[in-house]
C-alpha cells in the first residue's frame, strides 16, 4: 500500500506477523488489515482451518496461519496459542488507533442461526461471549474451545468483545456465524474515517 489516506494523512502499512513458539506449540502467523480476504492456513485441525478461512474472508483481512502443537494430547494448546497470536497481530496492525472508527457491530444469520458481535477496540481486554457450544463436537473438535480462541484474541489485542448468540440448532451454522459475525465487527471498527483526525475518546487516548 502507498500514497495518501483520505484527507491528506500518510497511508500506513496495517499488517504484521507474529512467530511463537513453545514446548507445545509452533505458530507463525501473517495479518493484513486492509487486505481482500485472501488466506493460506494450516493448523493440523481441518474446522479450525476453515473458521479461519472465514474469518479471513469476511472480515477482508488477509490472513496467513502455519500452527503445529501436540493435537495428539488435545486441540487446545494450538486453538488457544492461535488465538494469541491472532489477538497480538491485530494489536500491531492497528497500530496507534488514530484515525479508526473504533466501534464495530455485526448481525449474522446463517440458514436458521443468528449471532451477534459487537466490538470496542478500547485498550480495556474483556470478553462476553454467550455461545451456548460446551460439551459439544463437530468431527474432532471440542465447540467449548471456541471461547478458549476468542477470550485469548481478545485479551491479546486488547479490546472488549461481546458475541452473543440469540438462536441456532445446527453447530456447524452457529460456530461459522460467530467467526464471521466477529471478524466483520472488526472489520467495521477499523475502518478509517477521514473525520477522525486523533483517538476517538473524549480521554485522547485508548
Amino acid at each position: 500500500m502507498s500514497g495518501e489516506r483520505r484527507g491528506g494523512q500518510p497511508e500506513i502499512q496495517r499488517q504484521a506477523r507474529i512467530e511463537r513458539k513453545t514446548k507445545e506449540t509452533q505458530i507463525a502467523l501473517g495479518l493484513s488489515l486492509d487486505g481482500t480476504g485472501a488466506s493460506k492456513v494450516e493448523t493440523t485441525i481441518p474446522f479450525f482451518n476453515h473458521m479461519l478461512e472465514a474469518w479471513s474472508r469476511h472480515g477482508l483481512m488477509d490472513l496467513t496461519v502455519e500452527a503445529r502443537g501436540d493435537t495428539e494430547v488435545d486441540l487446545h494448546h494450538t486453538v488457544e496459542d492461535v488465538g494469541i497470536c491472532l489477538g497480538r497481530a491485530f494489536k500491531e496492525a492497528v497500530g496507534d488507533k488514530k484515525g479508526i472508527v473504533r466501534y464495530g457491530a455485526s448481525f449474522l444469520p446463517m440458514d436458521e442461526a443468528l449471532l451477534h458481535a459487537a466490538v470496542d477496540i478500547s485498550g480495556r481486554p474483556s470478553l462476553v461471549f454467550n455461545v451456548p457450544l460446551g460439551r459439544t463436537r463437530i468431527s474432532n473438535f471440542d465447540l467449548d474451545l471456541l471461547k478458549d480462541f476468542f477470550r485469548a484474541f481478545a485479551f491479546n489485542a486488547e479490546v472488549t468483545l461481546h458475541v452473543n448468540m440469540h438462536y441456532g440448532e445446527n453447530l456447524h451454522h452457529i460456530a461459522e456465524a460467530t467467526f464471521k459475525a466477529v471478524a466483520r465487527a472488526l472489520a467495521q471498527a477499523t475502518r478509517l474515517d477521514p473525520r477522525i483526525a486523533d483517538v476517538l475518546s473524549t480521554k485522547g487516548t485508548l
